[in-house]
Protein backbone atom coordinates (compact mmCIF):
# COMPACT_ATOMS: atom_id res chain seq x y z
CA UNK A 1 0.00 0.00 0.00
CA UNK A 2 1.55 3.32 -1.03
CA UNK A 3 2.26 5.98 1.57
CA UNK A 4 0.23 9.18 1.08
CA UNK A 5 2.08 12.30 -0.09
CA UNK A 6 1.09 14.20 3.07
CA UNK A 7 2.73 11.56 5.27
CA UNK A 8 5.88 11.59 3.13
CA UNK A 9 6.05 15.37 3.39
CA UNK A 10 5.55 15.12 7.15
CA UNK A 11 8.39 12.58 7.46
CA UNK A 12 10.67 14.75 5.34
CA UNK A 13 9.90 17.76 7.53
CA UNK A 14 10.58 15.72 10.68
CA UNK A 15 13.86 14.43 9.29
CA UNK A 16 14.98 17.93 8.30
CA UNK A 17 14.14 19.30 11.74
CA UNK A 18 15.87 16.36 13.43
CA UNK A 19 18.97 16.89 11.27
CA UNK A 20 19.02 20.60 12.21
CA UNK A 21 18.76 19.75 15.90
CA UNK A 22 21.56 17.19 15.63
CA UNK A 23 23.79 19.64 13.76
CA UNK A 24 23.12 22.28 16.39
CA UNK A 25 23.91 19.81 19.15
CA UNK A 26 27.13 18.79 17.38
CA UNK A 27 28.19 22.45 17.15
CA UNK A 28 27.48 22.93 20.86
CA UNK A 29 29.56 19.87 21.74
CA UNK A 30 32.45 21.16 19.63
CA UNK A 31 32.24 24.51 21.43
CA UNK A 32 32.08 22.65 24.75
CA UNK A 33 35.27 20.74 23.92
CA UNK A 34 37.02 24.01 23.06
CA UNK A 35 35.91 25.53 26.38
CA UNK A 36 37.11 22.45 28.27
CA UNK A 37 40.53 22.68 26.62
CA UNK A 38 40.82 26.38 27.49
CA UNK A 39 39.60 25.61 30.99
CA UNK A 40 42.46 23.13 31.38
CA UNK A 41 44.92 25.90 30.51
CA UNK A 42 43.28 28.25 33.02
CA UNK A 43 43.45 25.60 35.76
CA UNK A 44 47.13 25.06 35.09
CA UNK A 45 47.88 28.80 34.99
CA UNK A 46 45.97 29.47 38.19
CA UNK A 47 43.91 32.38 36.84
CA UNK A 48 40.83 32.25 39.06
CA UNK A 49 38.86 34.99 37.28
CA UNK A 50 39.38 33.41 33.86
CA UNK A 51 38.49 30.00 35.25
CA UNK A 52 35.24 31.34 36.68
CA UNK A 53 34.39 32.90 33.31
CA UNK A 54 34.99 29.54 31.62
CA UNK A 55 32.84 27.74 34.17
CA UNK A 56 29.99 30.17 33.47
CA UNK A 57 30.39 29.66 29.73
CA UNK A 58 30.53 25.89 30.24
CA UNK A 59 27.28 25.95 32.20
CA UNK A 60 25.55 27.88 29.41
CA UNK A 61 26.75 25.48 26.72
CA UNK A 62 25.69 22.44 28.76
CA UNK A 63 22.26 24.02 29.27
CA UNK A 64 22.00 24.53 25.49
CA UNK A 65 22.99 20.93 24.83
CA UNK A 66 20.41 19.65 27.31
CA UNK A 67 17.64 21.85 25.88
CA UNK A 68 18.39 20.63 22.35
CA UNK A 69 18.45 17.06 23.58
CA UNK A 70 15.04 17.51 25.24
CA UNK A 71 13.60 18.42 21.84
CA UNK A 72 15.59 15.90 19.77
CA UNK A 73 14.80 12.78 21.81
CA UNK A 74 11.00 12.94 21.46
CA UNK A 75 11.41 13.84 17.81
CA UNK A 76 13.61 10.80 17.28
CA UNK A 77 10.95 8.61 18.89
CA UNK A 78 8.35 9.89 16.40
CA UNK A 79 10.48 9.27 13.32
CA UNK A 80 10.15 5.71 11.99
CA UNK A 81 13.36 3.67 12.15
CA UNK A 82 13.10 2.87 8.46
CA UNK A 83 13.16 6.58 7.67
CA UNK A 84 16.26 7.07 9.85
CA UNK A 85 17.96 4.15 8.12
CA UNK A 86 17.43 5.90 4.76
CA UNK A 87 19.16 9.05 6.04
CA UNK A 88 22.84 8.15 6.46
CA UNK A 89 23.83 11.76 7.11
CA UNK A 90 21.62 11.83 10.20
CA UNK A 91 23.13 8.55 11.43
CA UNK A 92 26.64 9.95 10.82
CA UNK A 93 25.85 13.16 12.74
CA UNK A 94 24.40 11.12 15.63
CA UNK A 95 27.56 8.99 15.73
CA UNK A 96 29.70 12.14 15.73
CA UNK A 97 27.68 13.49 18.65
CA UNK A 98 28.24 10.25 20.56
CA UNK A 99 31.99 10.51 19.93
CA UNK A 100 32.03 14.18 21.00
CA UNK A 101 30.06 13.26 24.13
CA UNK A 102 32.66 10.65 25.07
CA UNK A 103 35.51 13.14 24.47
CA UNK A 104 33.74 15.76 26.56
CA UNK A 105 33.22 13.30 29.42
CA UNK A 106 36.93 12.38 29.35
CA UNK A 107 37.98 16.04 29.36
CA UNK A 108 35.63 16.87 32.21
CA UNK A 109 37.24 14.09 34.26
CA UNK A 110 40.71 15.36 33.32
CA UNK A 111 39.85 18.93 34.31
CA UNK A 112 38.31 17.73 37.56
CA UNK A 113 41.52 15.89 38.45
CA UNK A 114 43.65 18.91 37.49
CA UNK A 115 41.47 21.19 39.58
CA UNK A 116 41.65 18.81 42.52
CA UNK A 117 45.45 18.70 42.25
CA UNK A 118 45.62 22.48 41.97
CA UNK A 119 43.39 22.91 45.02
CA UNK A 120 45.64 20.54 46.98
CA UNK A 121 48.67 22.61 46.01
CA UNK A 122 46.94 25.81 47.10
CA UNK A 123 45.98 24.25 50.44
CA UNK A 124 49.59 23.22 51.02
CA UNK A 125 50.81 26.72 50.18
CA UNK A 126 48.32 28.22 52.63
CA UNK A 127 49.38 25.79 55.33
CA UNK A 128 53.02 26.71 54.76
CA UNK A 129 52.18 30.43 54.96
CA UNK A 130 50.35 29.96 58.24
CA UNK A 131 53.26 28.02 59.71
CA UNK A 132 55.83 30.63 58.71
CA UNK A 133 56.54 32.91 61.70
CA UNK A 134 57.58 35.79 59.43
CA UNK A 135 54.14 35.99 57.84
CA UNK A 136 52.33 36.44 61.14
CA UNK A 137 51.12 39.89 61.92
CA UNK A 138 53.62 41.73 64.08
CA UNK A 139 52.74 44.27 66.73
CA UNK A 140 53.51 47.83 65.64
CA UNK A 141 55.28 48.32 69.01
CA UNK A 142 57.75 45.53 68.48
CA UNK A 143 58.08 42.28 70.33
CA UNK A 144 56.89 42.46 73.89
CA UNK A 145 57.72 40.14 76.69
CA UNK A 146 55.03 38.68 78.83
CA UNK A 147 55.05 40.15 82.35
CA UNK A 148 56.37 37.84 85.04
CA UNK A 149 55.08 39.78 88.05
CA UNK A 150 52.88 42.79 88.81
CA UNK A 151 54.13 45.77 90.81
CA UNK A 152 51.24 47.42 92.62
CA UNK A 153 51.76 50.63 94.62
CA UNK A 154 49.18 51.72 97.08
Amino acid sequence: MPVPDAEIASRITLLKRFRELLQSQRERFEAYLTVLDKQKDKIESGSVEDLLAHVDLEEKIVADIISIQKVAEPLKAVIPKAALAKAPDIVRIAETIDTLHEKAAARVIRNKELLSTRMGTIHEELKDLRANPFTRKQSPYGAREEPSFIDIKI
